[in-house]
């Protein structure tokens, strides 16, 4: 692995970087106090990121897209994981999943979102179906060239500003050696679609103006056409595109655990008590030594979670483990900041505090720190029972 970074990569960086604090920064409290993002300040971002080339950098350029390898895309990620959620997602990343429409979705739905015409969302997670993708209730039950859709989806993130949802749905069961087991099905549903509803969600505490949304289907009747892939491919459709997805998680952890970070470290050199800087007390400036000790392993092992995936190698364990240490590590850099702080860390004229609410969701959606235990702790045992 080649830790120095390309001419490109550093470009990327750099550029991504200056628009998050130039155009985003500034734009911050305001969706702090609100919870919403104006239409019109959301278009603004995505015509900025058009111009300047950057939109649907994870798709590949065949398709109108940036083309980006899993390395560098974790690159750019990490530097918008310094801004609000609700912002960046204005930058353009269309669910890659979309890579596997045939032509006539690819016309209907890659590329308008690769244009920034249309924006996509993925609604997997049910209220009693988590983790457990399997379990999930809502089903698509066949008629004719038609399927009748009935359930729900919940936590689905920004469906509130999406053109159309990419849905999970049951269609069926199979048998397996472990037992019948529910055939999953991914469907292309447009917003507007009658019996297909999109409801305001659950107020969270992380990531304000970032929405999660309920998905209602009532007898909602769509085409056989709007399958993507094939009847029961879900689960080939999600190893296959969504393998990578945990990555950006963690690449945003580490971005957001530095911005953290900085403002911690230039609080104890320039904040004195007692007569000096706080940064010369050895146990605040033993502090800064973990923290960055902690943010420097996490983004080595997300960057190199990404070089595996480009080298063609296995990568599921990796990529758990960067998912796991890098959620764990932002709760615990953005906790110790907050403490360099004091009292002032937790008042909303800093983003420290925001830092530390928004950390708290991360251990949580794209597969649980339980979860990424035991793709680890299975990855181990495996070859040990054989």
């Amino acid at each position: 692995m080649d830790f120095g970074l390309s001419d490109e990569q550093r470009m990327v960086v750099e550029t991504v970087r200056s628009f998050v604090e130039t155009e985003l920064y500034p734009l911050e409290a305001d969706i702090e106090r609100t919870g919403v993002v104006p239409q019109e300040v959301g278009r603004a971002i995505q015509d900025k990121v058009l111009a300047m080339g950057f939109y649907a950098p994870n798709i590949p350029e065949e398709f109108g897209g940036g083309g980006l390898d899993h390395l560098t895309f974790a690159l750019l990620e990490r530097e918008l994981g310094r801004t609000s959620m609700a912002l960046n997602t204005f930058w353009g990343r269309p669910s890659n999943i979309l890579c596997g429409a045939n032509e006539e979705q690819r016309e209907r739905y890659l590329l308008p979102a690769v244009r920034g015409e249309r924006i996509d969302c993925l609604a997997m997670t049910e209220p009693d179906a988590g983790s457990d993708i399997r379990s999930m209730k809502t089903f698509a039950r066949r008629d004719g060239d038609d399927y009748v859709i009935n359930g729900t989806k919940h936590f689905i993130s920004h469906a509130d500003i999406a053109d159309f949802a990419i849905v999970f749905i049951a269609t069926g069961e199979e048998d397996t050696p472990k037992g019948p087991k529910k055939r999953i099905t991914c469907f292309l549903i447009d917003r507007g679609t009658p019996g297909f509803e999109i409801r305001k969600g659950y107020n969270s505490v992380s990531h304000r103006g970032y929405h999660n949304c309920i998905l209602s289907f009532d007898d909602c009747r769509v085409p056989q056409s709007q399958i993507l892939g094939e009847e029961g491919g879900g689960f080939a459709l999600m190893n296959r595109w969504l393998y990578a997805t945990r990555i950006t998680v963690a690449a945003m952890s580490v971005g957001r655990a530095r911005r953290a970070f900085d403002l911690a470290a230039e609080w104890c050199a320039t904040r004195k008590q007692f007569g000096q800087t706080i940064g010369k007390f050895q146990g605040t400036s033993f502090k800064l030594a973990d923290m960055i000790t902690e943010i420097d392993a996490a983004d080595y092992l997300t960057l190199a979670s990404a070089w595996k995936l480009d080298a063609g190698e296995p990568a599921d364990r990796a990529i758990a483990e960067a998912k796991l240490y890098a959620t764990e590590m932002l709760a615990r850099v953005t906790d110790e900041a907050l403490q360099i702080y004091g009292g002032m860390g937790l008042m909303d004229e800093l983003p420290l505090e925001r830092l530390w609410r928004d950390a708290r969701v991360e251990r949580i959606w794209d597969g649980t720190s339980e979860v990424q235990r035991h793709i680890i702790s299975r990855d181990i045992l495996r070859p040990l029972e054989s």
